[in-house]
Parts: C-alpha cells; structure tokens; sequence
C-alpha cells in the first residue's frame, strides 16, 4: 500500500491532434486519484492549448514533455518542448479562431509564464490554486463549475 500518493505526473509524447485527447484523459484520472477533481476543466483546457501551440509553432517533431505537480496548494501544469522561440501573448479580436491560447491559460489560471532553457527549449507553465479536500473546512461554500469552449 502507498501511505502517499505521488505529487508529480510526467508525460512524454508528440504533440500531435490524435494524442491531445489522451494527454487530457491521463491528467483527468491523475487530477481525480489526488481528488483534485475541481480543477480537472481548467487543467485540461491549460493542457490542451499548450499541446496546441507545440503542434502550431514548435519544430517539426513536435516532441515535448507535459508535467503536472501538486504542491501545498499550488498544481502546476507545464509542457516543455524544443523550440527556443518564446512564445507571445497577444491581444486578439473575439472572432479570431487562433492565437487566443495564453490569453485564455492567463484568464483562467492564478499564474502562468514562459522559462527558456538554452538550446534546449522552453517551458510553458500555469498554476491553479489546490487545496487537499482533508485540509479543506467541511463548511467551505463550493465554487461553481467554469467552463470554456475550446474550438
């Protein structure tokens, strides 16, 4: 028997269409084994943009890490890939269909930000605020559930 579960899920693959869903699936099942089901949506909609943005713009294999990492009351969501290029975050128009990625993890996440690491790429990174349900008060008032659409 595990007296604790680990804090720490770590995912290699290739950023590409058919295997995003997979990567949501796996943090889902990680996010409900640590009961972290509240932040579920918001970590899949953090993962799916950033594995978007790697298919988008990284190099052609498309090969990066994602890592998720509870921590206190912090889970951090981060994807590294190859590509040293940073990316920006812009403003964009409510009918544009792309470029909105980091301007919707900014909106939904408490932080985020980019961590060059030289030759080898970059890290993109968000957090979201977690607290472990036995340290939670059994009064505390339950937030509603967030949604986003994601096309």
């Amino acid at each position: 028997m595990i007296s604790k579960p680990s804090r720490h899920c770590t995912v290699e693959l290739q950023a590409l269409p058919s295997r995003i869903g997979k990567v949501r699936r796996i943090i889902s099942a990680q996010l409900r084994h640590w009961h972290l089901d509240p932040l579920i949506e918001l970590a899949e909609l953090g993962v799916t943009e950033l594995l978007t943005n790697v298919h988008r713009h990284a190099g052609p294999d498309k090969k990066c890490t994602v890592e998720i990492e509870w921590l206190l009351d912090r889970l951090t969501v981060s994807v590294h890939d190859r590509d040293p290029r940073m990316p920006e975050l812009r403003a964009a128009a409510a009918f544009d269909t792309c470029g909105r990625g980091l301007a919707m993890i900014a909106a939904v996440s408490e932080n985020w930000g980019v961590r060059p690491e030289g030759s080898r790429g970059k890290v993109v990174w968000f957090t979201l605020p977690a607290v472990a349900p036995e340290s939670a008060p059994a009064y505390a008032p339950q937030a509603p559930a967030r949604s986003a659409f994601v096309g």
